[in-house]
Order: C-alpha cells, then structure tokens, then sequence
C-alpha cells in the first residue's frame, strides 16, 4: 500500500507523523511507570518527565526544517529530563534527534557532534570510574555510546552514503548532458559535411549548365552545330551531378545493419567516391563547357586516404568551376604528390569586376573546412594579377 501524499519521504507530515509516533512510544514507557531510569527514587513526581519528553518530540517534528535547532531543542530538553533523573523514553527520542541532525544538518554540525559524543564517552568512563572506584563505572561511558555516539556514527553513515547517490546522479546528469552535447556536434558536422557534398555535387554541375544556356540565350545566330555542342555539355553535367546525387542519396539511406556473417560488422555500400585519379574526367567536362586547362603533375602519383583523395577531387572541382564562372577561360592545374602531402594547386586570371556568374562564396569556405578537418593548410586569393587556391593535404605517409 502506497502512504497518501502528505506522508511522502521529505515532507512536513512524514516528521510530524514521526513525531507523534515518538510520542505515543514515550507514553506507553510512561504509563508503565518506567521513571526514572538512571537514578530512581528521586522522590519527583513522575508527571514532571511528560514536558521535556513533550518538548523532544517537538524537536524531532523540527529535524528536517531546522536540523540546529532541533538539536538545540532536544539537548535543553535531555539536559532538564537528566537533572529529573532519566528517562527511558526521552533518552530514546534523544538519539534520533541526534540521528537526523547528523543526516539533515550541515556538515560542521556532524563533525561537531562527532567530537562531542567521543569526548563525553570518555568522559563518561573516566567519571564513572573514579566516582564508583571500581572498573565497572565503564558502564555510564558506555551507556553515553550507546545513547550519543552510535547515533551519531550511523547518523554519518547513512549522511555519506546520501552525498554518494547525489554524487553519482549529478555524475550521471553530466554524462547525459555531455552524451547529448556531442550529439548536437555530431549531427552539426554530418549536416556540415552534407551541405559541402551538396554544394560540390549540385553548384558545380548547375554552374556549368547555366553557363551554357546563357551562352544559348544570350549570343544570336548561332548555328546548329554549335547549340547541339551546347547542348550536349548541358546535357553531360546535367547527368554527372545526377549520378553524384543519386549516388549521395544511396549513401544516406544505406541501412546500418549488418547482413553478412557473424563478426563482418554492418554492411556498407560499396559506392565509389570520387577520387584525385579520375581528375582527368573533370578536366575534360570542364574543358568541354569551355575552360582551357592546363594540367601539371609533379612526383608519383600513389594511393591516398580517402578522405584527402575525394577532399582533393572536391578542390578541384570547385577551383575550376570558379574559373570557370568568374576567370577568362582558362586555368592551370598544378598536383604535385611528396613524400607526407598532396599539394593541389589551381590558377586563373581574373576578369574584370561585374563579369561573369555570380557566387555565394559558399565554395571557398567548403574547402578550407575540407582542408582544415585534415589539418592541412589553405590559401585562396590574388596572387601576381592572377586568382591561385592552393591546398596543402597531409597524407601521413612520410617517413
């Protein structure tokens, strides 16, 4: 059975509940007629033990509240029962006030009331054993452990093992927020990445095909021949960037689930990327929509990481489209492979301001990131009259 809501663990109800129940424990004790304890035959009437055990268990409704005050309470109550001669019940009611000072209290409090109870345990030994002359008045430093330390150490106990839990959950909250923010960044670098793809596959094709249909549109009396040349580049870019799309889109919706034998691992597409080798198919598209290139190779060509050869395809693509949209018709591209790096270089002249298809500058700023996500080096800018990209990629093959 669930206790009603007014008696839920950290409420007023629960501690007064407690209180009372305190009470009623300490007047049964009392109508058994069990005062005093410690020093009978006082000749005090037994009803004056009723205030401080009354005054006690108020303090125990205050232990969450106002954990020092409680204290303060129960002790001037303890100290009035004691100069009555004990008793049995109010001493009881005493260890739990001193119990919740040490759970709900601050932690100077516990650490007073440590030292305290040790010191009045000893106390209470050496007292008892000398007043009695006899080793056996150990027993009043017992009673004062029993009465005051033990409540106190279990009091630190059950205090500790709450700092623990509160520990681990604000650890754990940490973890979670910490497991989310990298989330976030993981899903902001795939977006990061997405939008370079989509610029590389998509602007560079478009950029072409406009060009071209400009040229349709814009020179009059153009022959036959020359609309179907036109044409027909339009048509090759318009399904290169179909292909990388389509491509792109396999990727994503590749399922992540592994098909194959047990340990392979999930499944990944076999789709081929673009890579630096197939340079040569892009010059030609791009010579075909009209740059002029002239290519340059310096050093052997080898096998390179995939991430710097389809990053050193996209910088070509994008260099010569740029050329393509923004020079005079024609560039020169420079790959020189060295020992440790790939360094891609690409050269045009600048045509005058106003000319050309206008940009967004958006194909800069995707190859310094692709540069910089392999700690390479990027420059772009005029360079002796004439626009020059240089990416500088390490391929971490040097000696």
């Amino acid at each position: 059975m669930r206790p009603p809501p007014w008696l839920g663990s950290g409420t007023l109800g629960r501690d007064l509940a407690l209180a009372a129940a305190s009470l009623a424990g300490g007047l049964v004790l009392y109508s058994l007629g069990w005062q005093p304890q410690v020093r009978p035959n006082t000749g005090v009437p037994s009803a004056l033990f009723l205030p401080p055990l009354l005054v006690m268990c108020a303090a125990v409704g205050m232990r969450r509240v106002a954990p020092r005050a409680s204290l303060a309470v129960g002790t001037g109550a303890l100290v009035v029962d004691t100069a009555l001669g004990n008793s049995l019940g109010t001493i009881l009611v005493y260890t739990q006030v001193l119990y919740d000072a040490c759970v709900y209290g601050p932690p100077r409090l516990w650490r007073w009331l440590l030292r305290v109870t040790i010191g009045l345990s000893l106390l209470g030994a050496v007292v008892g054993v000398v007043s009695l002359d006899n080793w056996r008045g150990v027993t009043i430093g017992v009673l004062v452990v029993l009465a005051g330390l033990l409540p106190v150490l279990t009091g630190i106990s059950v205090r500790q093992y709450r700092d623990q839990a509160a520990a681990e959950r604000a650890r754990a909250e940490q973890t979670a927020r910490l497991v989310e923010l990298d989330r976030r960044q993981a899903v902001s670098a795939e977006r990061a990445r997405m939008a370079r793809e989509l610029h590389d596959v998509v602007a560079n094709h478009l950029s072409a095909v406009a060009i071209h249909a400009t040229a349709v549109l814009s020179v009059p009396g153009l022959d036959r021949g020359q609309v179907t040349s036109a044409l027909h580049v339009i048509r090759e870019s318009s399904v290169q960037g179909l292909a990388e799309m389509r491509q792109m889109i396999e990727v994503l919706r590749e399922p992540a689930t592994g098909d194959g034998p047990a340990g392979d691992g999930p499944a990944v597409p076999e789709v081929v990327t673009a890579r630096l080798a197939e340079a040569d198919g892009l010059v030609e598209r791009i010579q075909a929509a009209g740059l002029a290139v002239r290519v340059r190779t310096d050093g052997t060509p080898g096998p390179l990481p995939v991430g710097v050869d389809l990053a050193a395809y996209r910088i070509v693509q994008e260099s010569l489209t740029n050329a393509l949209k923004h020079g005079t018709g024609e560039a020169e591209l420079t790959i020189a492979y060295r020992p440790a790096e790939v360094v891609v270089t690409v050269e045009n002249p600048v045509r005058v301001p106003g000319g050309g298809v206008p940009g967004a500058g958006a194909g800069l700023i995707g190859m310094r990131e692709r540069v910089t996500l392999l700690a390479g080096r990027f420059t772009a800018g005029p360079r002796d009259g004439r626009w020059q990209v240089r990416a500088t990629l390490p391929t971490g093959q040097g000696g």
